[in-house]
């Protein structure tokens, strides 16, 4: 008896814990602006967190992994773009109404100003791996990141977000990594309270890393003999850590450095994707002139292939910054290769090993992991 009694009431007191939490609303304001932030809602992408974030870069790899993660907590989103067909899949992340599509270009200030009139956080995750005829690293990294970070101070933006790149320097021989360090330097004269984001090499689903690696089939390409080291990261933990620096006060005007748990050389990250495909994936080590001058010859292609600038980033090591901050900071565990890395890699197997679990390695047994972005 007394036992029913107990629970009808522990039921009684769960019931109206929801209730409330389902009417109630939480009341931000922010410190640097005044500006009321307020949650409405039990949670989740039909309720409101009282955010209005703008997403440069939406469409890019790391971009549907951070605006999924943003807009399923309610966040008004706004997602510039450039082409319908780049940003459509962006819009069932949210609610609707609440992934707002808005049409940009780069050049057209006006047209980044009304991107970022209402917003209350602005994250920048423009950037290319190689430069094309319309637009140079320094047109992306250094002036477009210069604009925005300009039109974020004047319209009162609480943060401000900006994605550089692991080994960014202004003294680099790469001019990919030294405009990404003058983009960096830029913003923070023009928006001193913003965070700087700097991931290793990411991987994931749709990555120009890994694939890159398994693609290359009966020959691969060695520069350095093999032997850089690099720390890939996935990039679904840079994305939840991107997503962590929105209410993070600890973040505020810090340069943070993503890495993955371990180092790897090229070489040994090609014998790991040669393990987890069962392809035989042959390999030459070209010297840097020849590697470079192939590079220029292709691309004279109609589709990009591999640049010269990202020959010379292939001979620099990742090392990280004396004083940055990392994944630690954030209580965030990046993934490790080994384990993640199979669902990434299964599509280049044949159809004969297509469910063969891994022989080597920490993962011994076959296991399902399940995909998604969230």
């Amino acid at each position: 008896m007394l036992a029913g009694i107990n629970l009808a009431k522990q039921s009684k007191q769960t019931v109206a814990g929801l209730v409330q939490k389902r009417f109630s609303h939480d009341l931000i304001v922010s410190p640097k602006t005044g500006r009321t932030i307020i949650k409405t809602g039990a949670g989740g992408r039909s309720s409101s967190n009282g955010h209005v974030i703008t997403v440069f870069g939406c469409t890019g790899f790391l971009g549907r992994y951070l605006v999924n993660r943003l807009a399923r907590e309610g966040a008004h989103v706004i997602v510039p773009y450039r082409d319908e067909d780049d940003m459509r899949h962006l819009k069932v992340m949210g609610d609707l109404g609440k992934i707002v599509p808005m049409e940009i270009h780069l050049r057209n200030k006006d047209s980044l100003e009304a991107a970022v009139r209402h917003s209350d956080t602005v994250y920048n995750l423009l950037g290319r791996d190689y430069e094309t005829r319309n637009f140079s690293f320094n047109d992306i990294h250094v002036e477009a990141a210069g604009v925005l970070a300009e039109l974020a101070q004047k319209h009162d933006v609480d943060r401000f977000i900006q994605m550089s790149a692991m080994n960014a320097d202004i003294d680099s021989r790469s001019r990919f990594l030294s405009t990404k360090a003058e983009g960096e330097n830029l913003v923070k004269s023009i928006f001193p309270s913003a965070t700087i984001v700097r991931p290793s090499a990411m991987y994931g689903q749709e990555d120009r890393f890994l694939a890159r690696l398994a693609m290359s089939r009966g020959l691969s390409v060695r520069i350095n003999g093999g032997q850089t080291k690099v720390r890939p990261v996935n990039v679904s933990d840079v994305a939840t850590a991107m997503h962590q620096m929105l209410d993070g006060t600890n973040t505020v005007g810090e340069t943070f450095e993503l890495v993955g748990d371990k180092t790897y050389t090229y070489a040994e990250l090609l014998d790991f994707i040669k393990e987890t495909t069962n392809l035989d994936i042959g390999d030459i080590n070209i010297p840097k002139p020849i590697a470079t001058l192939m590079a220029k010859a292709m691309n004279l292609l109609p589709w990009q292939t591999l640049g010269a600038d990202e020959i010379e980033r292939m001979m620099i090591d990742d090392k990280l910054t004396p004083g940055a901050k990392t994944f630690a900071d954030l209580g965030i565990e990046p993934s490790t290769l080994e384990v993640t890395g199979i669902q990434y890699l299964r599509r280049f197997r044949t159809n004969l090993y297509n469910d063969e679990p891994l022989k080597k390695g920490v993962v011994g047994k076959k296991k399902v992991i399940h995909t998604s972005y969230l």
